[in-house]
Parts: C-alpha cells; structure tokens; sequence
C-alpha cells in the first residue's frame, strides 16, 4: 500500500480548515485516512499549524511521501525528518 502524507480539507465554504493526514494513495482527498498528523489553519494571520512529530517521522520511515504542500508546510515549521 502506498501511503501519502497530505492535506484533508474541513470547515465551512471560504473557510478553510485543513487536516495534515497520513492517507492511501488511492483514497479521495477528504476520504478514508489512516491517522491525523497534525492540523493547519491558515485562516489565521500568521498561520496555526500543529504537528505530532513523532508519527510523522515514523510514517515517513515507513515509506510515506509528503505533497509538495505538507513538505513546504513542514520546511515552514522547521521540521526535520531525520533528527541527528
């Protein structure tokens, strides 16, 4: 199974809310997901992101591939996959 790490929208119309998601390749965008990783408000100035760290580093050990989105939100918040 291939998994991504990608965002799920929620919240009302012109008001987005954004789920960080580790989901299957396969599933639609808002659709089944494995496990919530974190969330993203970007309604807010500056934007309120929360992330679990540490299952985020274990589902890319597992093989999971962020979108481009979810790579340059966690560049933003100075995430590092691999801490050293």
């Amino acid at each position: 199974m291939a998994v991504k790490i990608r965002l799920a929208r929620r919240g009302a119309k012109k008001k987005p809310f954004y789920r960080i998601v580790a989901s299957d390749i396969e599933s639609p965008r808002d659709g089944r997901f494995l496990e919530i990783l974190g969330t993203y408000d970007p309604m807010i100035d500056p934007a309120a992101i929360t992330l679990k760290e540490d299952r985020i580093r274990y589902w890319i050990k597992e093989g999971a591939l962020p979108t481009t989105t979810v790579k340059s939100i966690l560049k933003r918040e100075g995430f590092n996959p691999n801490p050293a």
